[in-house]
């Protein structure tokens, strides 16, 4: 597979840590992994296979891994690997011709990465997997994220899926699987990855050097280790606590903070990350959270300063919580709208801040500021 220039932002890495083919051990998900050997033993691999499960649990990591067996063999307990045998080394340079991986492609007429995966991926996977068949042998192929797919895209996959090349392995990376079609889930297998135990999240945050922020990156990335450290690597504690200092303000919202907090969703991704995603996560986990805590009736492990008392205040009840539930959904589908139609970044966050904002247990809050 061809190998991508070297300035061109990854859109399934996490900024400031390794991509997940560089990434050797698959932490915390056992049972996901024993699943797929267990199979692969067996007589017959199925052809097709979703990994699910929150984003940054590991998915990536163990669709790479489950490559690097199938493709350099290794008769180890796991899925470990020799990383010195020569399809390794070519898999982590991404120039194992058994090997194709599909994900959100450059444009150079935009100059930024596009926002679906194209019908002209999928082509380019059936492409590779007639190319490879002389060569014989397994092929893999990676998609992430599989909900990136277009309709025409998915489609395509859809028919690749229905008739499987002989020695195919799929290998599909779904952070919302209910975005896909079913006729797609029902042609696969799944292996569902879980958010890792605080105590490994723990460990793990203390081990790559961020004991300070520790507590907060683990309550804020939900037991998703690439997600703490995208937080961590992209300033993200910093914009949520801006976020909840915002909300602070309600019932009269600060309108000067509303737009600064807006204007920092502006700006090109680059390397070290997309503004426009790092703000609308940390909108997508506020929210979320407001949502949880009025379900549990108790405060969640606090992930800035003054959230734990803003919580109880705007989510009081089952009630709040289920608007708060609403909201989420209704706006990330917004979200997604937006980025695919290239609105305006600032404007579109400002409108979502603002709708918050005037939602009944938001207003409600006038009784007990």
């Amino acid at each position: 597979m061809k190998t991508e220039p070297e300035d061109i932002p990854e859109p399934d890495r996490v900024p400031g840590a390794p991509h997940p083919r560089h990434t050797a051990r698959v932490i915390g998900q056992d049972a996901a992994i024993d699943a797929f050997l267990d199979a692969a033993r067996g007589e017959r691999l199925h052809h097709a296979w979703l990994l699910t499960g929150p984003r940054g649990v590991g998915k990536a990591t163990l669709a790479w891994a489950i490559a690097r067996r199938m493709l350099a063999g290794g008769n180890g307990p796991g899925l470990d690997t020799d990383p010195d045998r020569p399809e390794a080394r070519r898999i982590a340079a991404l120039s194992e011709p058994r090997l194709a991986l599909i994900r959100r492609p450059w444009d150079d007429k935009t100059g930024r990465l596009r926002a679906e995966i194209t019908v002209d991926e999928i082509r380019r996977l059936l492409s590779f997997f007639h190319l490879s068949a002389a060569e014989g042998g397994r092929r893999v192929a990676i998609i992430d994220a599989a909900e990136d797919m277009n309709t025409a895209a998915a489609n395509a996959l859809l028919k690749v899926l229905e008739e499987p090349p002989s020695d195919a392995l799929i290998l599909m990376i779904a952070h919302q699987p209910a975005r896909l079609l079913p006729t797609i889930r029902s042609r696969c297998r799944t292996l569902r990855l879980h958010p890792l135990a605080p105590r490994q999240m723990s460990g793990l945050l203390s081990d790559l050097g961020l004991n300070e922020d520790a507590e907060a990156l683990s309550a804020l990335s939900d037991g998703s280790v690439g997600e703490a450290l995208r937080l961590a690597g992209q300033g993200g504690l910093d914009r949520y606590q801006d976020l909840v200092d915002l909300f602070s303000t309600l019932p009269r919202m600060d309108r000067l903070l509303a737009a600064k907090f807006a204007d920092g969703a502006a700006g090109r991704a680059g390397a070290d990350g997309d503004p426009f995603d790092l703000t609308i996560t940390v909108l997508d986990r506020f929210v979320t959270r407001l949502a949880r805590a009025g379900l549990m009736g108790a405060p969640l492990p606090q992930a800035a300063r003054g959230e734990g008392a803003l919580m109880a205040r705007l989510s009081p009840d089952d009630h709040a919580a289920r608007i708060w539930a609403e909201a989420q959904a209704r706006l990330s589908a917004r979200a997604r709208a937006g980025r695919a139609v290239n609105l305006d970044p600032a404007a579109l966050v400002m409108d979502m801040v603002l709708e918050l904002a005037q939602l009944p247990p938001a207003q409600a809050s006038l009784t007990k500021a």
